[in-house]
């Protein structure tokens, strides 16, 4: 092999590599926006607030700050672009839809604290198996 086809092997790879990066980074921008955005109503840039709430947030995770950090212009962007969306269903959501209300009232009413309460206490190592 020539020392130009080496090279050219060596770009394809980088370029590749770039892509991939690229596409990768793509598919997961504006992940809080989306998150926010499948739920009920929150108001207008709901997805770059969690994300900036994660980023300040100083119980947060270390791989989380930086993942938000990264994630919070693409969150602008995409909140940005639900701007109509987020007008036109504003106000349509009450906040005792939400899933977790929604999870909330189902635990009272089925008094599933109470029931927890009174489970027996899982064993800190397997039990031990008796001998044949």
């Amino acid at each position: 092999m020539t020392e130009g086809m080496m090279t050219m092997i060596v770009m394809n790879k980088c370029r590749f590599a770039g892509l991939l990066a690229c596409l990768s980074l793509a598919g997961t921008a504006g992940c809080s926006s989306f998150m926010t955005h499948s739920g009920p109503e929150q108001g207008y840039y709901s997805g770059t607030r969690a994300g900036a709430a994660v980023v300040a947030d100083s119980d947060s995770g270390w791989v989380m700050r930086p993942l938000a950090a990264l994630d919070l212009p693409f969150s602008a962007v995409v909140d940005t672009l639900f701007l109509p969306w987020d007008y036109y269903r504003k106000g349509s959501d009450s906040p005792g839809d939400s899933p977790r209300e929604r999870v909330l009232r189902s635990e009272q009413q089925n008094h599933t604290n109470e029931s927890l309460a009174q489970a027996a206490p899982m064993p800190a190592s397997p039990p031990s198996r008796p001998s044949p």
